[in-house]
């Protein structure tokens, strides 16, 4: 599988510039290492007019692979077969598809980082957005990031959290998200309630 782009026409939001943007449809970072970057870092989702500069987002559907995960944004429910030893997710954004790929880069598993993440809130008593962003220093601390008050603030939880969590989705069999799954907030909140 190599990786397939699309040259697309786009109108600037600030200056009605009509131009072309060069899209990945199917992003293989299996094959081409040096695209991951590009997708954690977010670059290769964005599309700046030649006439203005103004940096927009490039939305889906895109598919993303690597040597353990296929991750899909997409609007649309989507069936997918013969994963074959991958990690399957559904995605509805880029955020959410480059968190993915950084939760799996890490060595970790997307099922219990969102239980983690419900976790986490309840005990910061904030109903807000979490996203991972990284582990940090010689204890692995998560760091999650969520927006409040128009700017990103940082947070940072032990990572024992994350080992408590792995520990009681390895004892609830109901949670294990097999084939091609959205593993998200809603999907989490389903076995809390």
């Amino acid at each position: 599988m190599s990786s397939v782009t699309d040259n697309i026409s786009f109108t600037c939001s600030r200056c009605g510039t009509v131009y072309e943007a060069q899209v990945y449809r199917l992003i293989d970072a299996a094959s081409k290492p040096e695209l991951r970057q590009k997708v954690t870092d977010g670059s290769l989702f964005l599309r700046e007019c030649p006439s203005c500069g103004q940096r927009e987002l490039i939305g889906g559907p895109v598919v993303y692979k690597d040597e353990h995960l296929l991750v899909c944004l997409s609007d649309r429910p989507l069936a997918v077969e013969g994963l074959d030893g991958l990690k399957g997710r559904l995605v509805g954004d880029v955020g959410s598809l480059i968190e993915k790929v950084k939760i799996f880069d890490s060595g970790l598993d997307d099922v219990p980082m969102e239980l983690c993440k419900f976790v986490t809130r309840q005990e910061i008593g904030k109903d807000v957005n979490l996203k991972f962003l990284r582990l940090e220093g010689a204890d692995h601390d998560i760091i999650f990031t969520y927006p409040e008050s128009g700017a990103m603030q940082m947070l940072s939880v032990g990572f024992n959290v994350y080992e408590d969590c792995r520990g009681i989705v390895s004892r609830n069999p109901s949670m294990s998200a097999e084939g091609f799954a959205r593993v998200d907030r809603e999907w989490v909140e389903q076995f809390i309630r």
